[in-house]
C-alpha cells in the first residue's frame, strides 16, 4: 500500500519532534553515563582512603600508579561526557522550512 503522494503537514510535524525528543534522550543518556563514569574514581579513592591504614604506601606504589593514571583517565572521560551532552541540549536547531529556532531547553540563548 504505497501511496506517492507527500507527507500531511502534521506527520511531517510529528516526525520532526519525534526526531528532536530522539536527540534529547541521546544527550540525556550521555550525561547519565558521564556522570557514572566520573563517580567510579571517586568510589575508588574514597576506598582506598578508608583502607589506607592497612597497607604501606611505599610498599604498594607499583600497584597504585597505574590505578591513579586510570583514575584520571576515567574522570577526563566522565567530564568530557558531561560537559559535552550539556552543549548538546543547550543548543538551538533551526526549523526546517521556517527559519525558526527551536531551543532545546527552556532558558533562551541570544
Amino acid at each position: 500500500m504505497e501511496t506517492d503522494a507527500p507527507p500531511t503537514p502534521n506527520n511531517v510535524i510529528f516526525d520532526e519532534i519525534q526526531v528532536l525528543l530522539a536527540e534529547k534522550r541521546t544527550t540525556l543518556a550521555s550525561l547519565r553515563t558521564g556522570i557514572a563514569v566520573f563517580a567510579l574514581p571517586l568510589s575508588v579513592l574514597s576506598a582506598l582512603i578508608a583502607t589506607s591504614r592497612y597497607y604501606s604506601i611505599e610498599r604498594v606504589m607499583p600497584l597504585l600508579a597505574p590505578l591513579m593514571l586510570l583514575n584520571l583517565g576515567l574522570v577526563v572521560l566522565g567530564t568530557w561526557l558531561v560537559f559535552r551532552s550539556i552543549h548538546h541540549t543547550s543548543l538551538r536547531k533551526a526549523y526546517p522550512g521556517t527559519g525558526r529556532e527551536i531551543p532545546f531547553n527552556r532558558r533562551v540563548h541570544r
